[in-house]
Parts: structure tokens; C-alpha cells; sequence
């Protein structure tokens, strides 16, 4: 496992920043550099609740929600795969953690995203995820 660590500022209230990361509409468009048309199911977007984290031909991760403070931090638990909208055990790295932990500059709130991520995709993520944060950092300061 490799811990790899984003950052960026956005001119937006921690408020906006959070409502653009996690509300369903709003996901879908800063995800879209992952894989066009992600999204999430959960039958509710509470701590302790299961949540699928999907591409629209059901391949994906499902995951804890593990921690959620509202406008401050949420950490994902990864439990394993989604292959054609099914559960798969991962080998090797079930527990991994997703953290998103965000905080007040004035007029802008900066956000640290934190990846313990398999060795096979540290590559992918460390060019895909800035340019997510990007594309979160547009819409939110729109």
C-alpha cells in the first residue's frame, strides 16, 4: 500500500466545497475525469452506512462510510470491488482508507485528500486525481 496525499484551494466557502464533493448532481461532474457517469449509491449518506461507488456498467468499490463531519471531513473505507453492480472481495487491501479533510483560509478552504492506494494503480491516481480536484475547484468556484 502507498499513501499518496492531493491538495488544493478553492475560492469557495467550506460549506459550497462540501455540497460540490457530495451531493449526488454535483459528484457525478468532478468524478467524470475517474470515469464519465460515476456516481454513488447508499440507502443513506450517514456514517456507518455502505455506499457503492459506481461507473455506469456497475464496476466500481464499495466502502464504509467511516467518518463524517459535516463541512470538515469524511473518511471512506474501501471493502472491496464492484464488478457488473456485485460485491468482490479485494485481495490484499480491503480496509484502505479515502479521507477528504477540509478547512477555512479566510475566502477560500483548502482540501487534503488522502489515498492509501495499491501499488498497480499509484500511477493512474497521481495523475487523475489533481485533475478531479481541478475540475472540483471549477465548478465550485463557478
Amino acid at each position: 500500500m502507498q499513501n499518496l496525499t492531493f491538495k488544493i484551494r478553492i475560492k469557495a466557502s467550506i460549506e459550497k466545497v462540501w455540497q460540490y464533493l457530495w451531493e449526488l448532481e454535483n459528484y457525478t461532474k468532478w468524478t467524470s475525469v475517474f470515469c464519465v457517469g460515476s456516481y454513488y449509491k447508499t440507502d443513506n449518506f450517514k456514517q456507518g452506512n455502505k455506499i457503492h461507488l459506481l461507473t455506469p456498467n456497475g464496476d466500481g468499490m464499495y466502502s464504509i462510510l467511516d467518518k463524517i463531519i459535516e463541512n470538515e471531513l469524511l473518511v471512506f473505507k474501501h471493502l472491496g470491488e464492484l464488478q457488473n453492480f456485485e460485491e468482490q472481495p479485494i485481495q490484499g487491501w480491503t480496509n484502505a482508507l479515502e479521507s477528504y479533510e477540509l478547512k477555512s483560509l479566510g475566502n477560500e478552504t483548502e482540501l487534503t485528500v488522502k489515498v492509501e492506494t495499491a501499488e498497480p494503480y499509484v500511477d493512474h491516481m497521481n495523475k487523475t486525481f489533481p485533475l478531479a480536484l481541478q475540475e472540483l475547484k471549477k465548478i465550485s468556484e463557478n
